[in-house]
């Protein structure tokens, strides 16, 4: 089996960038072979607009990015014996990650139904990125609902804080505010989440130790059990040296919200934990305890006969060079309504004021477009508040 890596727009290429990098750095990945015609390029940006982008008709007479990556996506489908599905790389915010990464999305959903679609996304800050961000958020959230299995949704003020964290060494200003963060440190950190919970793992691997490529598959079957809530929050943590698991965990731990603004605990459909550590396989013998730490602080739905899912790897991926350890927790959670909720709530004041509205009705978009967007995050914000109640 098989999958297509699809990486749209700035932000989905610079995360990409950093994914190559750290399986580049690997001793089983040292050789990489990209096809030039699977590199496609447009003559200019789509403006930070979704309609914009999500239209992407062809300037003059070249043919749009649409169709020319869905030719290019066709040809490496044929190519592969068994065709499994496809991760696409992108962001909420851009014209063309938002706009076109949702066309792509509808397209490969309805050329090839039967393959699964992982969408790993970068929610922008919640002030500041660009005057269009709340609607592009809104519409391309609403298209990944719709049209994707399951959503891995990086929140770049979340990112650049785990960022900050993680920087070897810190430096902030006289004022005593956080340390300004690079957007490659950033783009890196979540390219490093995505090689602790996508990279073969020993759990799943065959008798003859040969990975299938069923790590993205077996994600969304683990967390995603219902259609209705398929956005996924990832915490990590990596060490060198001496493996004491019950620290890794609570250092993960500490990072997931543990309520809602309004005070509401945050709630978890299902949890997946992936250790890998280099030669080592002290996690076995902390398993148990780990497991339980990580149900009780995620807060896991009783309803869920089986919320916790792990596995292994006497790998680390992420640091091979030397004798070190990761932890990458991936939930189906709560606190995912909160991003959703602050991006609707924000689009909705802008769209009731008619703010910037003549840009996508520019372009195609029409007020039928937002009534579904609004209505259909207003339902999974609704879904992931009622987890955990009576």
């Amino acid at each position: 089996m098989s999958f297509i890596w699809l990486q749209v727009g700035q932000c989905g290429n610079q995360i990409g960038q950093e994914w190559w990098q750290i399986l580049a750095n690997s001793v089983a990945d040292t050789e990489r072979y990209f096809r030039d015609t699977n590199i496609i390029v447009g003559q200019r940006g789509r403006g930070n607009n979704w309609a914009y982008g999500y239209r992407d008709t062809g300037m003059g007479t070249d043919r749009s990015l649409l169709e020319r990556t869905m030719e290019s996506f066709r040809r490496e489908v044929e190519r592969r014996d068994c065709y499994s599905g496809t991760v696409i790389l992108h962001s909420l915010c851009g014209g063309t990650g938002s706009g076109l990464g949702s066309h792509l999305c509808q397209e490969i959903r309805d050329c090839y139904p039967a393959g699964h679609l992982l969408s790993v996304t970068a929610a922008p800050h919640e002030t500041g990125d660009t005057p269009l961000q709340h609607y592009n958020s809104l519409l391309c959230l609403s298209y990944l609902q719709r049209y994707c299995d399951g959503v891995l949704l990086f929140s770049n003020d979340d990112v650049m804080k785990r960022a900050a964290s993680t920087a070897e060494k810190k430096t902030f200003s006289s004022s005593g505010l956080q340390p300004v963060v690079s957007l490659t440190a950033m783009n890196a950190h979540i390219a490093s989440c995505l090689a602790g919970l996508l990279y073969p793992v020993y759990s799943l691997k065959t008798r003859s130790m040969v990975s299938m490529g069923l790590e993205p598959w077996e994600l969304i079957r683990s967390l995603c059990p219902m259609p209705s809530m398929k956005f996924l929050h990832t915490a990590q943590v990596c060490r060198r040296g001496t493996a004491f698991w019950d620290q890794v965990t609570s250092s993960v731990v500490q990072t997931v919200p543990r309520a809602n603004p309004q005070g509401q605990l945050h709630h978890s459909v299902s949890v997946l934990a992936v250790a890998r550590n280099s030669q080592d396989y002290s996690f076995l013998l902390s398993r148990d305890s780990v497991l339980m730490k990580l149900k009780q602080s995620y807060r896991c739905v009783s309803w869920n006969p089986s919320p916790i899912h792990c596995w292994t790897d006497p790998q680390n991926i992420l640091d091979p060079s030397c004798r070190s350890h990761s932890l990458t927790v991936c939930a189906n959670h709560s606190s995912a309504a909160d991003v959703v909720s602050g991006i609707v709530g924000k689009a909705r004041t802008m769209y009731d004021s008619g703010a910037y509205l003549h840009w996508y009705r520019r372009y195609g978009c029409e007020e039928r477009d937002f009534q579904v967007a609004f209505d259909t995050l207003d339902c999974v914000v609704d879904e992931y508040n009622s987890l955990g109640q009576p």
